[in-house]
């Protein structure tokens, strides 16, 4: 059975953000606070510590109080790069990876992938509308794997993860709280569903 202890939280920041104008989407601001102190929040309590993969602003994250890892692969590689420079750093036997921008985060996403993974080496969450490859548990053991993918000029993040036992594990009901935020329309459009107290995507799930 995989225990909070077991996993730590990779925060993954360290895109161009290119859809939100080039600015680093951790610092957006959704509803007075940075995205990254929102994703922080709600993965925080589900593992045993948080690591925040960036690229840019690092002082910045690192005075959040949690580790900070960089990519060590040029030209962003992409997301998997980022979770590559958290697996150099972990301890734990697993690694629960989590984009910055997805600020409604289900608070149980720890529980249900490890409740559903069995034998696997990783398990990615499904919202019920479409897979999330960036929600997933993973074995801190296949870093040595991803490093030579990745050497290789792999890119794709499923096509990695068809490398080795992989699991759907879905969320019914929960897409909305999975949400994106892409560009800086969806964050408007998020800041004024809350100014007007419309519903959020988790309002039933607080």
């Amino acid at each position: 059975m995989i225990e909070r202890a077991d996993v730590t939280g990779v925060l993954l920041a360290g895109g161009r953000g290119q859809r939100m104008g080039g600015v680093d989407k951790g610092w957006v601001d959704l509803d007075g606070r940075p995205l990254v102190a929102q994703a922080v929040q709600r993965l925080s309590p589900q593992v045993d510590r948080v690591v925040i993969s960036a690229n840019r602003h690092l002082d910045r994250y690192r005075r959040l109080g949690h580790a900070v890892v960089t990519d060590t692969l040029p030209g962003y590689p992409g997301p998997l790069a980022g979770a590559l420079g958290a697996l150099r750093v972990v301890s734990t036997p697993w690694i629960l990876l989590i984009p910055v921008d997805m600020p409604w985060l289900p608070v149980d996403t720890l529980a249900r992938l490890a409740g559903g993974i069995g034998e696997a080496d990783i398990a990615v969450a499904h919202d019920g509308g479409r897979l999330q490859p960036l929600v997933a548990l993973i074995r801190s053991s296949l870093g040595a794997d991803l490093s030579e993918w990745l050497a290789a000029g792999g890119g794709r993040v499923v096509t990695w993860y068809d490398r080795h036992r992989w699991v759907q594990v879905d969320f019914p009901g929960l897409e909305a709280q999975f949400a994106n935020l892409n560009t800086p329309h969806e964050v408007a459009l998020a800041e004024r569903a809350q100014a007007g107290h419309a519903s959020s995507p988790d309002s039933c799930h607080e």
